[in-house]
């Protein structure tokens, strides 16, 4: 039978090595191809970046001239010392001719504003708030502007408006004299978004994204609209002002590659014509042989594929309980060869000695006929060569021979520590996932956080200067009054920063999951703070609807916040497009049809948060709850799917379903406490 076998198996190893070096040449071919297109890839990417650092250049020599230029111009407005009247003219003129400047000053030696004029083009910037919300920047810039008897720069500073957004300011201070004495500064405010609008070529604009940053990559303007693609290509340069500087920065987007240089072009092609026609004779020429061959490889291979191929160990005892069969999955498994497993009887080799005996009287039971195995199995312990141990889940059944005479049985055993210690990590990991999702909320929110600190700070450093002004000098009365009412408003700003801050410690404070009794008010509550911050950025109003004496719910108070503070970001992000005009949150409570309907049943309540935003396609709602699934573009993906987890480990559903006339509506269920049911589970 084997010498029979010996001319077939000589013709099969003799194909093989024909196919290994038809796949040799084939796969040298892939490479330098492969290699071609790498390299005509890396060719054209550093001609983009190449272009990318010349326009960045020349948009800094362009800012460069604008802002030197508009230097000379606020100069020569003190031309010939005018008249107050006289000088208002030629800065409404100048104002009108340079759209980036928002406001022109003539101040004195110490400060103090002589005249001043607006931007026609925009509302007075500081219409909203005095001139103090600058005034430490200001004063330092026109220090600078002494010292270097020259203009100087202020650091950018952020102004709001009145329409509840606001811009990014930068002063320029210009020291004047008069007989070589000081006669006071020339102070003229810049829009930074205005410098890019107006002093950066416009054809620039159209195809990438010019933006200034600091120097940690926060943006402070951004202007242009890049043709978004499957690539990005940035370029940064540094604008050196006197005494302050800045970095633009400048992205552009790059959709399917350009066609590769000529030459290049031809070389790929060709060669991927030679490597289809090597390829389809290669087939033809191998399907010949292998159709002769493939009956006596099938034979071949098949039984030692059924031996070989399980992962799951099997074992053979005959009704005596000696092993009479064991495949390679179960001698990898015990680390035991087959000749140390075939024959032995009680104890087997993979017994933990501590265990013998009630190992021994489980097999002598199953040996005996008097109980039949579970179907599901069950679980052991086994002890590898090594003394290691690992848990098993064993299935046995009975085998039957052709007569229908039981012979002994067959028992398939898996390995499962591997199961064991998946689900510990799945355990621990859902609950640092929980964890670091509150933490990546309020870390979206940092800049929210920053910005709402931001304003009350700079009022305790307004009040606390002024206090230190009143100090100085007698302050009379009316001073002790005035002093009494700073510190009042320096008190009330620091508790309004204080209660910022205890809002964000409250949400991100990790808390052992346990179940109480929650208004659902105090649900509400506790993330308002959180949702009115990214409310006010994003213009978008909240609206709270509430039926009358609401019962509480039962919950983990910390995992339900952080469900509705989930689904209150995602229908504001959902609003955040220039189409959508009217921006509203509506967030929701009652009872549902159920609670309504039996008075005695603990019912429940159903949450709901409704958007008006572009609403989500149906191809996309039916991946929304899928871990790791996600539209956004700097999305985890676990947001929804961490809050399904927690409502329906409450025994709740989460849905979704349109809302009219447009939006979309999340709405979750959570049970209603129930004093009667607490007292019986007591």
């Amino acid at each position: 039978m084997r010498a029979s076998l010996r001319p077939a198996l000589d013709k099969l190893a003799l194909a093989w090595r024909r196919w290994s070096l038809w796949a040799l040449l084939a796969g040298l071919v892939l490479a330098v191809l492969a290699t071609l297109v790498f390299l005509a890839g890396r060719y054209e990417a550093s001609q983009v970046q190449a272009k990318l650092e010349r326009d960045t250049a020349n948009t800094i020599g362009d800012i460069r001239a604008g802002l030197a230029r508009n230097v000379q111009s606020l100069q020569a407005l003190q031309a010939g010392s005018p008249a107050p009247e006289a000088w208002a003219l030629r800065a409404r003129a100048l104002l009108h001719e340079r759209r980036e400047l928002m406001r022109i000053e003539w101040r004195d030696d110490a400060l103090a504003i002589l005249e001043h004029v607006d931007s026609p083009f925009h509302v007075p910037v500081f219409s909203r708030y005095d001139r103090s919300i600058a005034q430490s920047d200001m004063a330092l810039a026109c220090a600078n502007a002494h010292r270097f008897s020259g203009p100087a720069y202020s650091n950018s500073y952020f102004v709001p408006q009145s329409d509840g957004l606001g811009m990014e300011m930068m002063d320029v201070c210009l020291p004047l004299a008069s007989g070589g004495q000081p006669a006071g500064y020339l102070v003229a405010t810049y829009s930074l978004q205005e410098i890019l609008s107006d002093l950066v070529e416009k054809q620039l604009t159209r195809s990438q994204e010019v933006s200034f940053t600091e120097a940690d990559g926060t943006r402070l303007a951004l202007h242009g609209q890049g043709r978004r693609g499957s690539r990005v290509f940035t370029a940064q340069q540094l604008l050196n002002l006197p005494g302050y500087t800045l970095v633009l920065r400048m992205d552009s987007w790059r959709a399917a590659p350009d066609l590769f240089p000529d030459v290049l072009t031809a070389l790929v092609s060709v060669m991927s014509i030679a490597l289809v026609s090597v390829l389809v004779l290669l087939a033809k020429d191998m399907r010949r042989r292998l159709r002769a061959e493939r009956g006596l490889a099938d034979a071949l291979a098949f039984r030692k594929a059924m031996e070989d191929s399980l992962v799951t160990g099997l074992r053979a005892r005959d009704l005596q309980g000696r092993i009479t069969y064991v495949n390679p999955a179960f001698c990898q498994m015990v680390g035991f060869a087959p000749e140390e497993l075939m024959g032995h009887s009680v104890p087997a080799p993979y017994w933990p000695p501590e265990q013998a005996d009630e190992y021994r009287q489980r097999h002598a039971i199953r040996m005996s006929g008097s109980s039949v195995p579970p179907r599901e199995g069950f679980e052991s312990v086994f002890v590898r060569k090594d003394g290691t141990r690992f848990p098993v889940l064993i299935i046995e059944a009975p085998l039957i021979d052709a007569q229908g005479v039981q012979t002994g049985w067959m028992g398939a055993c898996l390995d499962i520590s591997e199961q064991r210690r998946v689900q510990e990590l799945t355990r621990a990991t859902q609950e640092r996932l929980q964890a670091t999702a509150r933490l990546a909320t309020v870390g979206e929110m940092a800049s929210l956080l920053s910005h709402e600190l931001n304003q009350p700070l700079a009022a305790i450093s307004s009040y606390a200067t002024g206090s230190m002004n009143l100090l100085q000098g007698d302050p009379g009365p009316d001073g002790h009054s005035s002093l009494a009412l700073a510190m009042r408003r320096i008190a009330e700003q620091a508790g309004r920063a204080g209660k910022i801050i205890k809002s964000v410690h409250d949400f991100v404070r990790r808390r052992d999951e346990a179940r109480e009794v929650v208004r659902p008010q105090d649900l509400f509550d506790a993330i308002l703070p959180l949702i009115s911050l990214q409310a006010g950025k994003l213009g978008v109003r909240v609206e709270l609807s509430f039926e009358k004496d609401l019962p509480s719910v039962l919950c983990d108070r910390t995992m339900v916040e952080q469900v509705l503070l989930n689904l209150a970001r995602n229908a504001m992000q959902a609003m955040d497009e220039p189409a959508i005009t009217r921006r509203l949150l509506v967030l929701a409570v009652r009872r549902t049809a159920a609670t309504e309907r039996t008075a005695h049943s603990p019912g429940w309540l159903e949450f709901s948060v409704a958007d008006l935003g572009p609403g989500i396609a149906p191809q996309v709602a039916q991946q929304l709850f899928t871990p790791f699934f996600t539209t956004k573009r700097e999305g985890m993906g676990l947001g929804l799917s961490l809050c399904r987890t927690v409502v329906e480990q409450h025994g709740g559903f989460l849905a979704l379903q349109p809302n009219q006339p447009q939006g979309m509506i999340f709405r979750f269920t959570l049970p209603v406490h129930s004093p009667a049911a607490a007292a019986a589970d007591a």
